[in-house]
């Protein structure tokens, strides 16, 4: 009897796809995105008192212990509340959103390409998360210091935040941190797709610098804190997108060294 050939799984990622395939795809990835967003959202609904007392630590830091934020509309605290559990489930489903958006992107990629996907998806999660944290822990206490004291020294007034104000450049800022510190996993994508090549980022570093403080300009609030704490991040990330670039290049070529052998 001859012996049969088991017939080999094929990988979902390396089957070719049609336009329509891509939109359902799209569709598909969004939809369960949504999904795990909106699961995220309702966990956070459930502690989203233990999250404001969290998120209001900078400005008790900086205004003192029996500092208090106020509202002024009816609906301000019930809108705010919302809104903290909207970006804390993002947050918290940003490992299982993530994934779907580079599951979406590995789609229209050519096999070799592929696998750096599953790396780019926990490591995304991961500095999206670092960057929100670390502005809530390190930027938001400098970036309040800095306005609280201009607006008495200079401008002669005290400052009296409301809860929605003070929740709206919170979460905002949260979010662009997070999506900032994106940047070494689109800079090492782009190098393994051959997008862009170690040599050219090299040389573009005083065009990037210019371009990280023109966007750190216009992301955060005109105080220079907020814009330089975003500012020299986004630069070291940069140079670790490229650091980390030049040691996948050299793992490869040290295998392919082996090969040879």
């Amino acid at each position: 009897m001859g012996k049969t050939k088991k017939k080999k799984k094929q990988d979902p990622l390396d089957s070719t796809m049609s336009l329509g395939d891509h939109l359902d795809e799209l569709r598909m990835r969004l939809i369960r995105a949504l999904v795990g967003l909106i699961v995220g959202t309702v966990i956070c609904l459930f502690v989203c008192s233990k999250i404001i007392t969290f998120i209001e630590g900078p400005y008790i830091g900086v205004m003192g212990e029996g500092a208090r934020l106020q509202i002024l509309a009816p609906a301000e605290g019930f809108i705010s509340y919302i809104k903290i559990a909207l970006v804390s489930g993002l947050i918290l489903s940003s490992p299982w959103v993530f994934y779907h958006i580079w599951m979406f992107v590995a789609a229209g990629l050519y096999p070799n390409e592929k696998r750096y996907v599953h790396l780019a998806a926990p490591f995304s999660a991961a500095l999206f998360v670092i960057g929100a944290l670390f502005f809530i822990m390190v930027v938001a206490p400098l970036t309040l210091g800095f306005l609280v004291k201009f607006n008495e020294k200079v401008l002669g007034v005290s400052s009296n935040f409301t809860f929605a104000n003070y929740i709206s450049f919170v979460t905002m800022l949260m979010l662009v941190f997070g999506i900032a510190f994106q940047t070494p996993v689109a800079i090492l994508f782009l190098n393994k797709t051959g997008l862009v090549s170690i040599e050219g980022l090299r040389r573009s570093r005083k065009f990037v610098l210019l371009g990280i403080f023109v966007i750190a300009a216009m992301a955060t609030p005109p105080d220079p804190i907020s814009q330089v704490t975003l500012a020299f991040p986004l630069y070291a990330l940069f140079e670790l997108g490229i650091l980390l670039s030049w040691f996948a290049g050299r793992k490869k070529r040290s295998q392919g060294d082996q090969g040879q052998v």
